[in-house]
């Protein structure tokens, strides 16, 4: 990445960075139904995607997406104590995309906690490359050095 996409990307207008939140929460959303087939009845992670969605919107203040983001990591903690090591990644997944309110560089682990959900998964149709390479494809090309900084 070129000193001038570096300083481009340092503080990004609210429009890409409502963009690259969205596309996090699209990434982690995908792997939701991991989180939940194994931790059925903990919505942590799903309000977490729900919070980031809000604050795009200008429904929630970005005080409340860190609190979400908070409650989707400690899902995550809890489904270690359980042995879900897929699920600990889906809800990493959503934890990060809703931290994106805050910082926008938190894109590119809610995509990779979400693509290692579906690896660790084994019982999904689309593994673990296939779906970075749909959060690459989902991506507008203008924001994929935020999304993957060190490229696919």
């Amino acid at each position: 990445m070129s000193e001038e996409s570096k300083t481009t990307w340092a503080n990004p207008e609210p429009p890409v960075h409502h963009a690259i939140a969205l596309w996090a929460a699209s990434c982690a959303e995908r792997a939701l139904p991991i989180f939940e087939k194994q931790r059925p009845g903990d919505d942590r992670p799903r309000a977490a995607i729900e919070a980031v969605r809000a604050w795009e919107r200008g429904e929630l203040p970005m005080t409340a997406c860190r609190t979400a983001a908070f409650a989707a990591h400690a899902a995550a903690r809890d489904a270690t104590t359980a042995g879900a090591p897929a699920a600990v990644a889906a809800a990493r997944a959503a934890g990060q995309a809703c931290a994106v309110a805050h910082m926008f560089d938190h894109s590119p682990h809610a995509a990779a906690y979400a693509a290692k959900a579906v690896g660790l998964d084994g019982g999904g149709t689309v593994d673990q490359e296939a779906e970075r390479v749909w959060q690459w494809e989902s991506l507008a090309p203008e924001l994929r050095p935020i999304g993957f900084p060190k490229g696919l």
